[in-house]
């Protein structure tokens, strides 16, 4: 691969995909696209910037002569779209930004990168797009979708709009929906790095409802390695499921325990608040598909994976610290009435 765009670059998994995608291609000229909006973080990707075949570019994916500007200006082979609101709890309080970037954002890039001719775009998306499971079963590529959140709701959207691109334009686009993801780089909204960061603090760890809620693990890493495979051998216009291993399916509480056990804290930093709205209680995909068509799966467990990413957060603190005392708490105490 040459030439290569990754939206969301600043981001959580933008970030581990671009540190692979540059060690993997040594020489492709790669072009870090994000809008740094609170999650986005240009400390996570300045080491990558001392590579003169690397550049960052700051553009809003929703701005459609923004987007055009840049593909009419540079030739691009391989798109990798990131870029999107992705917390659920801010889609409750505020929808609009998610339609903005998650849907008028990926049909902008998916017009720009037609008229330009990339070769190929790979859309990054969620198992949420799914809705919700019972106590068994699993998420198939063909399980019909049925959003719960409008965050949800949004990624099912733009993801429609990359398959209709395929199918009426033959466009070579592919979509993959990922499990839940954990590692380096991640915000500290989401549950393993604010259970981590917080627990180091000493502070309460805030566990909706009665914590069975049951996700589907999968370390970022292994989840990069996963899209450059699909970008590589993947058939345009399918859907690839991307999960952990079969073990990593676990309840909310259970993860928190464990966090608390590798960092020797109490139990009584466990605290249970309401549940969230409309809370999705089960996910868990089928990853057959891309293990038997393409020849992936995942390699880390979620032990070894808790134990790396527990001893990032360690030695990155000045990283998060930062970060929980900007944007991030004033929007907990807005609307929760609480700094987690």
């Amino acid at each position: 691969m040459n030439n290569i765009v990754i939206t969301g670059a600043a981001g959580f998994i933008g970030s581990n995909l671009a540190y692979l995608v540059s060690e993997r291609y040594p020489t492709a000229r790669i072009y870090l696209l994000d809008s740094l909006t609170y999650a986005g973080n240009m400390e996570n990707i300045a080491p990558l910037l001392r590579d003169d075949r690397i550049t960052f570019h700051k553009i809003d994916i929703a701005d459609p002569k923004v987007v055009s500007e840049f593909f009419n200006k540079n030739s691009i082979e391989y798109l990798f779209h990131l870029a999107a609101e992705s917390h659920v709890d801010r889609s409750i309080h505020s929808a609009a930004e998610f339609v903005t970037t998650n849907v008028l954002g990926t049909q902008n890039l998916l017009d720009a990168a037609r008229h330009s001719k990339v070769k190929r775009f790979i859309h990054i998306s969620t198992d949420e797009v799914y809705g919700a499971l019972g106590a068994t079963g699993k998420f198939h590529e063909t399980t019909p979708l049925d959003p719960t959140s409008p965050y949800a709701a949004s990624k099912a959207s733009s993801d429609l709009l990359v398959l209709a691109a395929a199918k009426t334009h033959g466009f070579d686009a592919l979509v993959t929906r990922c499990t839940n993801n954990y590692g380096p780089y991640q915000f500290p909204e989401k549950l393993i790095p604010l259970f981590i960061t917080n627990a180091l603090e000493d502070k309460a760890l805030p566990v909706y409802g009665d914590g069975q809620q049951i996700r589907h693990w999968v370390y970022v890493k292994d989840h990069c390695e996963a899209l450059i495979l699909v970008a590589e051998k993947g058939i345009t216009g399918e859907v690839y499921n991307i999960g952990g291993p079969e073990e990593s399916e676990l309840a909310n509480l259970t993860v928190t325990t464990e966090i608390l056990r590798v960092l020797n804290k109490p139990i009584s930093l466990i605290k249970r608040v309401e549940d969230r709205l409309a809370h999705d209680r089960r996910y868990c995909v089928d990853i057959s598909k891309i293990s038997n068509d393409l020849g992936w799966t995942p390699k880390v467990d979620f032990p070894k994976g808790l134990e790396l990413t527990v001893n990032w957060y360690l030695e990155n603190q000045d990283w998060w610290t930062k970060i929980k005392s900007g944007e991030y708490l004033d929007f907990y105490q807005k609307h929760y009435g609480k700094s987690l």
